[in-house]
């Protein structure tokens, strides 16, 4: 689908331009006042309201050039689930929509090709109770911060104007996560709101710092064994990782 046919012209690029005023307004209003511990939820709750194709969404943050994305919101367990198994797997829309700085959609997870192009995450994501996954990117100067990602319970595309008002969404998500991160006044530009998130990052970080130390490998490779590890656990990366910190894992004994 080209940009032609999703924004089309004349009467179309005016409705989009008031579209795009409209959901710009209602991003501001939701977080026009509160303090910034709720800034996640309100920012989460309207993209909702302005999606409700979907049956739950997440936003996800990635820092400093990271591949360990931060999930910044998200609207119910199950897209806190599916953002967490491509976290995890380090396979997905997610992640190749922040590759690519394009949308990925993936409208049946049950069978292929996204069986054959996810295979991992296609099965746990149907498990958890999403049948169809869309990522779109919030894409800054040059790359991509993070993404907006939708899931359905039932397999199925989306129309035009679906696509339209999403990829309007994520464009007005990207310009208030980065007047949030100016608005900041942390001097290392870490955001106030993120800390919570922030946080899990660093035990992973942690994490897999001690695994290169006691296995001798790259930090590569220690992620991916720290990944091997919950996916064979049915657990999350972060879980792991925190059993790793409390010495009560230890990847010496595999």
């Amino acid at each position: 689908m080209t940009g032609d046919d999703v924004l089309g012209d004349g009467d179309a690029e005016q409705k989009t331009d008031v579209q795009r005023a409209h959901i710009a307004h209602e991003l501001i209003a939701a977080v026009r006042g509160l303090a910034p511990a709720r800034v996640p939820e309100a920012l989460c709750q309207t993209c909702v309201a302005l999606l409700p194709v979907a049956s739950g969404l997440s936003v996800s943050i990635l820092g400093g050039g990271s591949e360990l994305g931060i999930v910044l919101c998200a609207s119910d367990s199950v897209a806190a689930r599916l953002a967490e198994i491509q976290y995890t797997l380090g396979e997905g829309p997610c992640a190749e929509a922040v590759r690519l700085r394009a949308p990925v959609f993936a409208t049946d997870l049950t069978r292929a090709p996204d069986t054959r192009r996810w295979p991992l995450f296609a099965v746990q994501a149907a498990q958890a109770g999403a049948q169809a996954s869309f990522s779109l990117p919030l894409a800054g100067a040059g790359t991509a911060l993070g993404t907006l990602d939708l899931y359905r319970e039932r397999p199925g595309s989306l129309d035009s104007a679906q696509v339209r008002t999403a990829l309007l969404v994520a464009d007005a998500l990207t310009l208030a996560v980065i007047a949030l991160d100016r608005a900041s006044p942390d001097p290392e530009g870490v955001v106030t709101w993120l800390a919570g998130a922030e946080a899990d990052r660093e035990e992973v970080h942690q994490a897999t710092g001690m695994i290169m130390v006691q296995l001798g490998v790259s930090a590569e490779e220690a992620l991916l064994r720290l990944r091997a590890r919950a996916f064979a656990q049915g657990s999350t990366s972060v879980g792991v990782a925190r059993a790793i910190i409390g010495r009560s894992l230890d990847l010496r004994d595999d």
